[in-house]
C-alpha cells in the first residue's frame, strides 16, 4: 500500500496544537514528533526553497512555554499508548511505521535561534523520560549557525546524553551558491567553522537540499566544491555519519524553485559516496518538517 499522501500531511497543527504537531517521516522511517520553535516565522536564513511563507506575518508570535510542554506532554501520551494511530490522519499508517522515532525541534525558523534552548531541550528530555521514552531519539534540525553559542552547546551536550542526534544543513560548496540559496548575510565560514566545531564532539548527519533554480540544476563545479567542503570537516577531526541528500518536495513559496529528477538526486549522492568515503541516503522529493 502506497504511503505517499500520508508522507506528504505535514500541516504543524494538530487537533489545534500551536507547537508540537506529528509526522509520518520517510527519513525518520516512523513517526515523528515535530517541535515548532519559531511560530513567528523569523529565521535567519531565507531559503529559497523553504515552503514557509515569510510576506506574511503568524498568528502565533512565540512560544507559550507552559502550553508547549502541556502539548508534548499529551502527544507523547498519545504515542506511548498507540491512540495516535487511531485517529483519522494516522489510521492508515502501515504496521512497521507505527512506531515513535523521534521528537525533531525544527519548524518554521532556526530552533537554535530560541533564547532559552538549552532550558527547554532539559525540560523536553524530562518529558520524554517520563513517559518511558528512553529510546526514542531527540533531532536538531538546524542551519548550524548558532553553534558557537554557550548556551545552545549545553542544550547540544543535554542533547547528547538523551539519544540526540543532530542533522545539519549544508546545501552549497561555494559562497555564492550559499548566498544564492540561503540568502543571509551570515558568512559561510561561520557554518562551516560550527560544522567542524559540533561534529568534533560527535557525530553528526548533514542534510542537503539541491534544486533546479529557473530550470537549471547545480553545476557539477558546485557538487565537486560541496564534496570538497565534507572532506574538510572530516579531515579536521569531524565525524559525519550520513550526509541527507533530497530535493524540493512540497511547493516552496518561491515559484522560481523546482524538484531534480531522481537520476540526479542519485548521481549527487554518488559523488558524495565516490569523493568523501561517507554514507549518503537519497530521498526523491522528501523533506518531513
Amino acid at each position: 500500500m502506497s504511503t505517499h499522501h500520508l508522507h506528504t500531511q505535514h500541516q504543524r497543527t494538530f487537533e489545534g496544537n500551536r507547537f508540537v504537531y506529528p509526522v509520518l517521516s520517510r527519513r525518520s522511517k516512523g513517526l515523528s514528533v515535530g517541535v515548532n520553535l519559531n511560530p513567528d516565522k523569523i529565521c535567519n536564513f531565507d531559503c529559497i526553497y523553504c515552503q514557509v511563507d515569510r510576506r506574511t506575518e503568524s498568528e502565533v508570535r512565540f512560544v507559550e512555554g507552559d502550553r508547549y510542554f502541556h502539548e508534548l506532554e499529551e502527544m507523547l501520551d498519545l504515542c506511548a499508548s498507540g491512540e495516535i494511530f487511531h485517529t483519522a490522519k494516522f489510521a492508515e499508517t502501515p504496521q512497521h511505521l507505527r512506531r515513535v522515532n523521534d521528537i525533531a525541534f525544527s519548524g518554521d525558523g532556526e530552533p537554535t535561534t530560541y533564547k532559552n534552548f538549552d532550558q527547554l531541550i532539559e525540560r523536553s528530555a524530562e518529558i520524554k523520560r517520563k513517559h518511558g521514552l528512553d529510546d526514542v531519539k531527540m533531532v536538531l534540525i538546524t542551519n548550524a549557525t548558532m553553534f558557537h553559542r554557550p548556551h545552545v552547546q549545553r542544550g547540544l551536550e543535554i542533547l547528547d546524553a538523551n539519544q540526540g542526534e543532530i542533522w545539519a544543513k549544508l546545501d552549497a560548496g561555494t559562497e555564492s551558491y550559499y548566498r544564492t540559496i540561503e540568502r543571509t548575510k551570515i558568512p559561510f565560514q561561520r557554518v562551516l567553522d560550527n560544522l567542524l566545531l559540533v561534529s568534533q564532539a560527535r557525530p553528526i548527519v548533514i542534510q542537503s537540499m539541491f534544486l533546479k533554480l529557473l530550470g537549471e540544476s547545480p553545476k557539477p563545479e558546485e557538487i565537486s566544491a560541496f564534496c570538497d567542503r565534507l572532506k574538510e570537516i572530516v579531515q579536521g577531526g569531524g565525524q559525519i555519519k550520513l550526509v541527507q541528500v533530497y530535493t524540493v518536495a512540497r511547493k516552496p513559496a518561491e515559484s522560481i524553485v523546482t524538484p531534480l529528477e531522481n537520476a540526479e538526486v542519485d548521481a549527487i549522492a554518488q559523488a558524495v559516496r565516490d569523493r568523501t568515503g561517507l554514507a549518503a541516503e537519497v530521498y526523491y522529493g522528501s523533506s518531513d518538517y
